[in-house]
């Protein structure tokens, strides 16, 4: 068993998408609404740049801000309350041409780090959410960028 499992989760996929379209999905926070499970259908909370959210596992409601970096493709997600938000998990996109990939392909990563207080039942789930979240953050952002190419066709 790898140890380091037990402080930080990674996972990654290919998007058939160019990475400024993936990095503008990943850093949109209603967008972030339809498929994060801890924070389903985000919304403004009227406080500058925090929304909030409900988690589909027990309802609760949960608060972030996004820090997006469009030069270094990263997208950070600051959790917690408002007053006390830290960014514990991050996206990175990797452009087609850091490996070798078709242009109209990118790869998107999302990496957690657990929190010191956290048991390991929550990691767990933390876990397994998100190798859920990046089939659903695949399947949505090549969807949107069908219906963005279709709409720019027209």
């Amino acid at each position: 068993m790898n140890p380091s499992a037990n402080y930080s989760h990674s996972v990654t996929a290919l998007l058939h998408v160019p990475a400024r379209i993936a990095f503008a999905f990943m850093s949109d926070p209603i967008a972030l609404g339809r498929w994060s499970l801890g924070c389903m259908d985000t919304r403004p909370t009227g406080s500058g740049d925090i929304f909030s959210g409900r988690s589909l596992f027990d309802g609760s409601e949960g608060f972030f801000r996004i820090s997006a970096d469009p030069e270094r493709l990263i997208v950070d997600y600051l959790l917690g309350p408002p007053e006390r938000m830290v960014p514990r998990i991050s996206a990175r996109i990797v452009a087609a041409e850091t490996c070798d990939l078709e242009p109209s392909q990118c790869y998107v990563t999302l990496t957690a780090w657990r929190g010191s207080k956290m048991d390991d039942a929550r990691w767990h789930r933390l876990c397994a959410t998100h190798e859920a979240e990046i089939l659903l953050i695949k399947a949505q952002c090549e969807a949107a960028a069908m219906t963005l190419g279709s709409d720019a066709g027209a």
